[in-house]
C-alpha cells in the first residue's frame, strides 16, 4: 500500500507490539521504539521488528508512526516524535480521543498529520510477551480525522488500520468517547466493582469454589493493568460518569424491589422493575453485533465433555472440522477438583445433528 511502506512503532506494549506483528506478516518493514530499551528488545525477539535508534537521530525513519501509548502521554509523545521528524503520518491508539486531542492542540503540534486513532482490540494480559499478530482481524478501529487533517495523513492511517486487518470507522473524537464510555470503559468499572466483592475479608475461599463461568465471565476483563485504566477513565470522566450513573440508578432500584421482596411477611411484591430490567438486558444482548458485524446469527449449543489434558482441543475442532462444521464460538465450563470440563460448542442449528454424530463417532461424551 502506498504510503506504508515504512511505520515506526512507539510503545512495544501490548498494542503496538500486535500492529508490529501485524505488520511484518504483510512484509512492512518496522521500528520499534519505547522508553524502556528492554521492552523494545523483546518486541523485536518476537520478530515484531527492528528496534530504532534514539528518535533524535531517526528522521525520516518511517512513512507512519504509532503512538502505542497511554492517553496521557500521547500529545508529549506527538510533540517530541514530531520534533525529531521521524515519519511523514502521526497516529495513536488510545482508548480516550477528545483529550489527547485537545492536549495536542494545546503544545502546538502539526495536527495536519496527526490522525488520532483507536482499535476496538486488547487482552486482560500486558506487554509484548501477550502481543498477537491477529489481534485485530474483523475488530473496528475508529479513525477520528480532525478538521485540520490532510487527506493523505487519512489515507495513510486507513491503510494501517486495513493492513493490521481491522475495520475502520469514522467517528469525530467526542462522539468516539461517548460511545466507548457505553460498550467498553464503564463495562470495565462495573467487572471491577464485581471483582472488588470476590476480594473482602468476609468472603470464605469456600464460596469462590462455587464459582461458575457466570462469574469468569463478568469480572475477566477485571484482570486489567489497574495504573493504565485510572488514566482512561479519568480521561473519558464525564461520559463514562453519566453511564454509571444510569447502570447505579437501575441497580439501586433493583436492590430496593428485592429488599422489599425479602422483607414481606405475606405474600411477595411483585417484581416488575427487576422483571423490565432482565428483559431489557436479553434486548440489550441481542443488540451486541456479531463476530462479522451485523446482527449476530442464531445458534444452538453442544455440549461435549473434555479431558483436560494436552491436545484434546485440537482433537476436538478436528473431530467437527473433518465433519465440515464450523464451530462459531466456543466456552469451557471447568469442573473444580475433577480433571474435566465440559465444552460449550456454538454452531448453526442446522448442524447440530451432524456435529452430535461427528462427536459420538469420535468418542467424545456428548449431552444430548
Amino acid at each position: 500500500m502506498s504510503g506504508l511502506e515504512r511505520v515506526l512503532v512507539i510503545g512495544a506494549g501490548l498494542i503496538g507490539t500486535s500492529i508490529a506483528l501485524a505488520l511484518r506478516e504483510r512484509g512492512h518493514q518496522v521500528w520499534l521504539a519505547d522508553r524502556d530499551s528492554a521492552t523494545a528488545r523483546l518486541a523485536s525477539d518476537l520478530g515484531a521488528g527492528m528496534v530504532a535508534p534514539d528518535l533524535r537521530d531517526a528522521k525520516g525513519i518511517a512513512d507512519v508512526a504509532v503512538l502505542a501509548m497511554p492517553p496521557d502521554f500521547v500529545a508529549a509523545g506527538l510533540a517530541f516524535a514530531q520534533e525529531c521528524a521521524v515519519a511523514d503520518v502521526y497516529t495513536d491508539v488510545a482508548s480516550v480521543k477528545a483529550m489527547p486531542v485537545r492536549q495536542a492542540r494545546e503544545a502546538g503540534c502539526d495536527l495536519e498529520t496527526y490522525v488520532p486513532g483507536h482499535p476496538l482490540a486488547g487482552r486482560e494480559k500486558r506487554g509484548p510477551a501477550a502481543a498477537r499478530s491477529d489481534l485485530f482481524l474483523g475488530r473496528t478501529w475508529a479513525l477520528c480525522p480532525l478538521r485540520e487533517n490532510a487527506p493523505f495523513a487519512v489515507d495513510a492511517v486507513t491503510d494501517l488500520a486495513l493492513a493490521c486487518g481491522a475495520v475502520p470507522l469514522r467517528v469525530d473524537p467526542r462522539t468516539h468517547d461517548e460511545w466507548v464510555a457505553l460498550v467498553s470503559h464503564a463495562p470495565h468499572l462495573v467487572s471491577v466493582a464485581m471483582a472488588a466483592r470476590l476480594a473482602g475479608p468476609g468472603v470464605p475461599a469456600q464460596a469462590l469454589q462455587l464459582a461458575g463461568q457466570g462469574l469468569r465471565d463478568v469480572t475477566r476483563v477485571a484482570a486489567g493493568d489497574p495504573a493504565l485504566w485510572a488514566q482512561i477513565l479519568a480521561g473519558n470522566a464525564g461520559p463514562v460518569a453519566e453511564v454509571l450513573s444510569a447502570v447505579a440508578a437501575d441497580l439501586d432500584a433493583a436492590a430496593r424491589e428485592l429488599a422489599a421482596a425479602a422483607g414481606a411477611t405475606g405474600a411477595a411484591p411483585g417484581m416488575a422493575m427487576v422483571t423490565g430490567l432482565l428483559g431489557q438486558g436479553n434486548a440489550g444482548v441481542a443488540r451486541i453485533p456479531g463476530k462479522h458485524g451485523g446482527t449476530p446469527p442464531e445458534l444452538a449449543v453442544v455440549q461435549v465433555v473434555i479431558a483436560d489434558k494436552p491436545g484434546e482441543l485440537a482433537r476436538l475442532f478436528n473431530t467437527a472440522g473433518e465433519a465440515g462444521i464450523n464451530i462459531e464460538d466456543i466456552r469451557i465450563e471447568h469442573s473444580p477438583g475433577l480433571p474435566v470440563g465440559v465444552a460449550e460448542l456454538s454452531v448453526r442449528p442446522s448442524a447440530v445433528a451432524a456435529l452430535l454424530d461427528a462427536m459420538e463417532a469420535g468418542g467424545w461424551p456428548v449431552r444430548r
